[in-house]
């Protein structure tokens, strides 16, 4: 396939890609390229600023976008009936289940405490909650689910699954209001879909072991922020937190000052880790276009 125009966001991939091909290089904060109208395939910056995906609404001849997330609901609205939409599958799944274990052994081992106490010096010695011989429930069992759960191997930790579909050893989601009671550490770790907007609400927190943690690497509306700030507020809940909803918090938002949330600012992508490996995808998928092969990673076509 000749005279393809690509856009892609990193000027390292170009010399990468196959011969022939018309390519552009266009990252957040860039003045567009001059040929939107011709650009076939687009990787789309690493951003949910709009200014980007406005672009696609002119880009006439527009037959696939590629995402350098893993969640892409944030596309859709942008997305022209007849176009491919890839999600960058795999890229997240290693940090991102870093981050998910970090927060839950943060949380439970009062890591924030201990910051807080040097700034004050103050030595907080005392008995504080360990990971091990706990039941971590895992709400999501995709790319980031598995990831979480190969990093758990050596916690000592009792691990319930749950997932859209049923296999050995992994419960469906009809199942999942009686597993609630059994855990002591709840992971959410699921897309964003009309489905799981606001699945975290007050039933589901409520059905939660007093005590318990809840953490959150999916998106903040996964999660009824209402909700979660009633149970986080009694002291009856702790969770940990990757995402919210608003995101970031205004300034004044009761997010900010709760008692028992750990949050992190929406880092669970952004690491070492990330751009070799959404570099490599770029590459081979657009390699794959050029050559006629199917796309890896199709969410929407």
């Amino acid at each position: 396939m000749t005279d393809v125009r690509v856009w892609v966001p990193y000027s390292g991939v170009v010399g990468r890609l196959p011969a022939g091909l018309a390519v552009d290089v266009y990252d957040t904060g860039d003045e567009p390229p001059s040929t939107v109208d011709e650009v076939e395939f687009y990787v789309a910056p690493y951003t949910f600023e709009p200014a980007p995906l406005e672009l696609i609404k002119r880009m006439s001849s527009l037959r696939v976008v590629q995402t350098q997330t893993a969640g892409f609901e944030h596309m859709l609205p942008y997305l022209p009936d007849g176009v491919t939409l890839c999600n960058a599958g795999g890229v997240h799944d290693t940090s991102t289940a870093e981050l998910a274990v970090t927060l839950m052994l943060a949380s439970l081992r009062g890591i924030p405490s201990f910051v807080h106490g040097r700034d004050q010096q103050d030595w907080r010695f005392g008995w504080y909650d360990a990971l091990a011989d706990r039941t971590v429930l895992l709400v999501g069992y995709g790319g980031i689910g598995k990831a979480i759960d190969r990093r758990l191997a050596g916690f000592e930790v009792d691990v319930l699954r749950v997932a859209r579909t049923e296999r050995e050893n992994v419960h469906d989601m009809d199942e999942l209001p009686d597993l609630l009671p059994r855990a002591d550490v709840v992971v959410v770790c699921v897309p964003l879909t009309p489905d799981t907007r606001g699945l975290v609400d007050a039933e589901f927190l409520g059905r939660m072991r007093d005590g318990s943690l809840l953490v959150n690497v999916a998106r903040g509306p996964v999660v009824d922020t209402d909700a979660l700030l009633a149970e986080l507020g009694s002291g009856r809940l702790r969770a940990a937190v990757d995402v919210t909803d608003p995101e970031p918090p205004p300034p004044g938002h009761p997010l900010w000052t709760v008692p028992g949330l750990l949050m992190s600012p929406h880092v669970g992508g952004s690491s070492s880790a990330f751009r070799p490996r959404v570099e490599k995808v770029i590459v081979d998928q657009v390699r794959r276009y050029a050559a006629g092969e199917p796309l890896q990673y199709v969410v929407r076509s």
